[in-house]
C-alpha cells in the first residue's frame, strides 16, 4: 500500500524543525557576551542607529502611533518582535503588543515608539527592518529585510538563517 504524502514528508519537517530549534538554542548560549553588554547599562538597551540595530520604517511608526492613540489601554504599548521555530522556512517572526520589558530585552526607540526584541531573537534579527504593510489580503507588521536570513517564504512570515 503506498504511503500518503503526509507520511512521506513528515520526517523531513520534523527533522528540519528540530535542527532549527537546536540552532536557535545554540545561538542563545553563544550570545552570553551580548547579554552582558545589554544588561551592563540601561542606555545600552536604547541603541542608537547602527548596523546591529533593528530598524522601524515610517509606516511602522505611523501604525504604532495610531494604535497607541486609538485606545487608552494601548497607551505605552511597545511592539515586541520575537522569533520562534516553525513556519515553512524554519523560523517565523512573531509580533505582539507588550507593555513591559524583561531583563534580557533590547529596546529600540524612534520618535517615541519602542520596538522590543528578546536577546535570543536579537541574534536572528539584528540589522533587520520592520515595516507595516496594508495589502488586499492582510495588514500586518513584517520584517522586510533581515541580513541574517538567506531565504524566506513568500508570505514574509518565515525565514531560514545563515549557518
Amino acid at each position: 500500500m503506498p504511503r500518503s504524502l503526509i507520511q512521506r514528508i513528515s520526517p523531513f519537517f520534523i527533522a528540519r524543525i528540530e535542527q532549527n530549534h537546536k540552532l536557535l538554542w545554540s545561538s542563545f548560549y553563544s550570545s552570553s557576551s551580548a547579554l552582558d553588554e545589554a544588561s551592563s547599562s540601561e542606555s545600552s538597551q536604547f541603541s542608537s542607529p547602527s548596523l546591529d540595530a533593528v530598524h522601524m520604517t515610517d509606516n511602522c511608526l505611523k501604525r504604532m502611533k495610531e494604535l497607541q492613540a486609538s485606545e487608552e489601554s494601548s497607551e505605552g504599548k511597545m511592539l515586541r518582535l520575537s522569533v520562534e521555530t516553525g513556519g515553512c522556512s524554519g523560523f517565523q517572526y512573531v509580533f505582539d503588543l507588550d507593555d513591559k520589558t524583561n531583563s534580557d530585552d533590547r529596546v529600540f526607540e524612534r520618535e517615541g515608539v519602542k520596538l522590543v526584541v528578546d536577546n535570543i531573537s536579537y541574534d536572528l534579527v539584528k540589522g533587520a527592518t520592520v515595516d507595516y504593510v496594508e495589502e488586499l489580503i492582510r495588514s500586518a507588521f513584517l520584517v522586510t529585510t533581515n541580513p541574517s536570513a538567506v531565504a524566506g517564504c513568500s508570505c514574509k512570515s518565515s525565514f531560514m538563517v545563515k549557518q
